[in-house]
C-alpha cells in the first residue's frame, strides 16, 4: 500500500508539471464549431476504426485536459494513427483546448461504488491513476469508466508494443499479458456511471439534418 501511495503522488507531480492545457481558457462554443469533422467518427454510437478494427472512444464525460493532451500526442506523433494525426496537425493548442472542452462536456466525478471486484492487475497497476471506479485522479489522466472494452484493450496493446509512446504507461503495459489486458479493459468498461457518446450522436444527427447531410 505505501508503494502505491508513493506512485500516485509521483505521477500526480508529473501531471502537474506537464505542459497540459487547462480548461479555464477554453471556449466550448468555438470548439463546437471546430469539432464538426470529429463527429464523422466520434458522433456515431459504436462506430468502428478499421485495420485494426475496434470501437472509436467515447468522449463525453472525459477530462477535457486529457483530451487536449491526447490531441497534442496525435499531432506530435507520440500516438500513431493516420487519421487522428491529420486532424490534429491542423489544430493550434487553443483549438485543441476549445474542442476538448466541448467534446468532454461535464466530466465524470470520482466516488462511484466499483462494479465488481477489480482484477489483481488493476489493483497493482491501475488504481493509483485511474481509481477503482475508472475516474482519472487528476484532469491529465483519462477516465476509463464505461469506455469501450475493445478500445481500452487496443490502447493498452499500443502502449505495450510502442504504438503509443508514454514512458509511464509503457512501463505498466509491458507487465501485462494479452489476457490481463483484456481483463483490465473489461473491468473498467463495466464501471458506471461511464463515458458516453449519447450527446455527441444526437448533436451530429441534428447538425447533419440541418445542413442537408453535407
Amino acid at each position: 500500500m505505501p508503494s502505491r501511495i508513493l506512485l500516485a503522488a509521483y505521477l500526480a507531480v508529473i501531471a502537474l508539471l506537464s505542459p497540459a492545457l487547462t480548461r479555464a481558457d477554453a471556449d466550448p462554443e468555438h470548439g463546437r464549431k471546430l469539432a464538426y469533422t470529429c463527429y464523422g467518427c466520434h458522433g456515431i454510437a459504436n462506430y468502428k476504426n478499421v485495420y485494426p478494427t475496434y470501437s472509436v472512444p467515447k468522449l463525453e464525460g472525459q477530462h477535457p485536459e486529457y483530451l487536449a493532451i491526447a490531441l497534442q500526442a496525435y499531432r506530435g506523433g507520440e500516438r500513431s494513427h493516420g487519421t487522428m494525426h491529420s486532424q490534429a496537425a491542423t489544430m493550434s493548442d487553443q483549438d485543441m483546448q476549445d474542442i476538448a472542452a466541448f467534446l468532454a462536456g461535464k466530466s465524470l466525478k470520482a466516488g462511484a461504488t466499483p462494479n465488481g471486484k477489480a482484477p489483481q492487475r488493476v489493483q497493482e497497476l491501475c488504481v493509483a491513476c485511474h481509481g477503482p471506479d475508472g475516474v482519472g485522479i487528476t484532469p491529465q489522466y483519462p477516465s476509463l469508466a464505461g469506455q469501450h472494452a475493445d478500445y481500452l484493450e487496443r490502447a493498452l496493446l499500443d502502449y505495450r508494443d510502442g504504438g503509443r509512446k508514454n514512458a509511464v504507461m509503457g512501463g505498466f503495459a509491458t507487465q501485462l499479458t494479452d489476457q490481463e489486458i483484456k481483463e483490465v479493459a473489461e473491468y473498467y468498461a463495466q464501471q458506471r456511471p461511464g463515458l458516453s457518446t449519447a450527446k455527441h450522436a444526437m448533436w451530429f444527427a441534428q447538425e447533419s439534418h440541418e445542413s442537408g447531410g453535407k
